[in-house]
Formats: structure tokens, sequence, C-alpha cells
């Protein structure tokens, strides 16, 4: 009996999520006295992998599973948990694994628990600790199946770095029908996607226009940070809706998240809430996401933003 844990990868490398899982399953099966196995599907390099834990690694390797289809997904998780007789299976919390997770949970008749935030508060009985209420509280869960699914956060337990090495074997399991082909897929280069990152500079309709954003992205650069914006700037077209972030686009679990020029309507603050320290930077003392915020500087965007960025450019200098 082992751990289970899917890693991540796109376009052949693993998203940092991926190692965070690792992290996760390893601290869960030295809890229960077991290893961690992990399911790699079309990764280049699978070598990473034991820096985080993981003891043994099935490569998938099918050039039909290119592009990511659920139900083909969590049929393959579930023949490798079931060759592995796993007992805890480890996704992350990505839009991807949020949706073959309870797909894989009816094919497993395994309970399933999101959002998960820390290691198990005990292994018998299964219980772990969890968010809800779009992360205003915290809850425990008690898992009563067989098997066990659970869903990390995003940067809620971290990288642990492991001694160790993995071996690897090919996997093949049967691929179901897909039902879908894709045709091609455009994405973004040489930036940090919103789902990994660490730092995330956000922008509203306060910034008054599209040719306003090189400071966001200027302050975005110097961090190594993601950029994003809040729904109202995606819908007039000032910046991509794959820069959406909130309750009705991508959901935020940052470790730093600084909003500049949004009010902080109700779904922006419920998609970000799980960032661990908002900063928001607003003319409007009293616009709501002061409410929400740890850090809050009522000023002029346009002039406040400047100042931070030859401000982190003159410590970055020192180090």
């Amino acid at each position: 009996m082992s751990v289970l844990v899917y890693t991540e990868s796109e376009q052949g490398v693993f998203k940092k999520a991926a190692f965070e899982v690792a992290s996760y399953a390893k601290a869960v099966a030295s809890d229960l006295g077991t290893t961690v196995t992990a399911v790699s599907i079309n990764a280049n390099d699978t070598s990473a992998l034991a820096a985080y834990g993981v003891d043994k690694v099935l490569n998938v390797k099918n050039d039909a599973l290119n592009s990511f289809n659920a139900n083909a997904f969590a049929q393959v998780i579930k023949q490798a948990a079931e060759q592995e007789n796993a007992q805890v299976v480890v996704v992350s919390s990505s839009a991807d694994s949020k949706y073959l997770a309870p797909l894989l949970s009816v094919s497993l008749n395994a309970g399933y628990a999101s959002n998960v935030i820390a290691k198990p508060e005990s292994t018998s009985p299964f219980k772990v600790k969890r968010t809800a209420f779009t992360n205003k509280a915290f809850e425990i869960t008690e898992i009563n199946s067989e098997i066990k699914i659970v869903g990390v956060s995003n940067n809620a337990f971290g990288l642990v770095e492991s001694s160790g090495s993995a071996s690897a074997e090919d996997f093949s399991p049967a691929i179901p029908e897909l039902g879908v082909s894709v045709e091609s897929v455009d994405k973004a280069t040489d930036k940090v996607s919103i789902a990994d990152a660490e730092i995330v500079v956000s922008g509203g309709r306060g910034l008054k226009g599209p040719e306003n954003w090189g400071m966001v992205e200027e302050l975005a650069d110097v961090l190594g940070a993601a950029t994003a914006c809040s729904k109202p700037v995606s819908d007039l077209g000032w910046r991509p809706h794959s820069e959406h972030v909130g309750q009705t686009g991508k959901p935020v679990a940052s470790n730093l998240y600084i909003a500049i020029g949004i009010s902080g309507a109700i779904q922006h603050l419920a998609g970000i809430n799980a960032s661990k320290v908002k900063v928001v930077i607003n003319t409007d003392p009293e616009a709501p996401f002061f409410k929400a915020a740890d850090y809050g500087v009522v000023g002029d965007a346009f002039e406040v933003v400047p100042a931070l960025i030859e401000k982190l450019k003159a410590f970055k200098a020192q180090q």
C-alpha cells in the first residue's frame, strides 16, 4: 500500500503544484508508515520528484493525453491507484484537478476533501483541515471511505525537500474514448502562471485604461509575480480573460496579493480570500477591499505604484 499522488505537468514540465502535492503526500505517507508513488503524464523528466519525497514514479507516455481530458486522466489515476492498492490519493487544487477529482471519487468509491490546507489531523480516523465558506472559515472533515482523495490548496502546505531517490517504471493504462479533440492550444509564454504564483499583482478599473497597465507589469516583474485583473477590466477588453481572478474567474491562493485600483466586489474578494497577505492601493478609503486587506494604502495608484517600484528596485540592488 502506498500514497498515490498525481503530479501535474504542462508541456512536459512539472508545475510547482506537483512538488507541493508530492511534499504533502510524503508527510501523509510518513504518518502511515508507507511510501509515495507518483503518477506522471507525459512529463519529460521525472527525476525531480525524488527531491520532494516520491519513492516511485509511474510514467505514462501517450500522445492522446497531451491535452487535458478530465475523464481520461481520472481513469489513468484510478488504474494506478488500483495497481498500487493506494488508500490515499493526493491531487492539487488546480482547475484541472478539481475537474477530475469528483470523477475519480465516483470511480473509486472514495471520499473527496477539497481545499485541504494541512496534513491530516489524524489518520485513524482520517481527518483533514480544509477551508469553507469561500475561505472565511475552517472545518475538520472526516473521510470514512476505504480510499481517501485529498485536494491540497495551492501554497498551503509549501515545498518540503526530502533526501532519497525514486524508481521509475512505464505505466500503460487503458485510455477511454476521449469524446473530444483539441485542434490547437495557445498559451502565454515567459509569464508567471496565476495558479503557480506566490505573488500576484492585480489591477482594476481605477487604472483608467489599458494604456496604464505598464506599471502593473513592471511591479510584477520586480517582484517575480503574476499579473491579474478584476472582472470589469477583462469584460472591457483591457486585459485577457485568462487574467480575470475572483469567484467568477480564477481563484487565487498566493502568499501575497496586491490589488491596485480594485474596490473589492464580493465576488472578487471571495476568489482571492485564500491569499495569505492582501494589500490594497486605492484612493477611496471606504472601498470594501480595505476591510478584507491586511495592509492598505489610501492614495493615487499613479503616485504610489511608481514610488513602490523604485523602492523595491533600490532594495533589491542592495542584496
